[in-house]
């Protein structure tokens, strides 16, 4: 029979630290990579902000057909 390894293994102290830099890190890279695909031009808008505009559109025209 094979040993497989422990599912936790054991955390040095600074272990934690590295981790929280490390996400740290991978954020900054991240957000610099959605900053130079916005430079690009590759940008795109939210779907919340076009569901948004959708309901403030089609809201604005019922205002006008049902009050006017």
């Amino acid at each position: 029979m094979t040993t497989s390894p422990s599912p936790q293994p054991s955390q040095e102290p600074g272990d934690s630290g590295r981790q929280r830099q490390n996400w740290v890190e991978r954020r900054r890279e991240k957000i610099r990579a959605e900053i130079e695909r916005n430079r690009r031009g590759e940008y795109t808008v939210p779907t919340w902000v076009l569901a948004l505009a959708l309901v403030l559109i089609v809201g604005g025209w019922l205002a006008l057909i049902f009050l006017v």
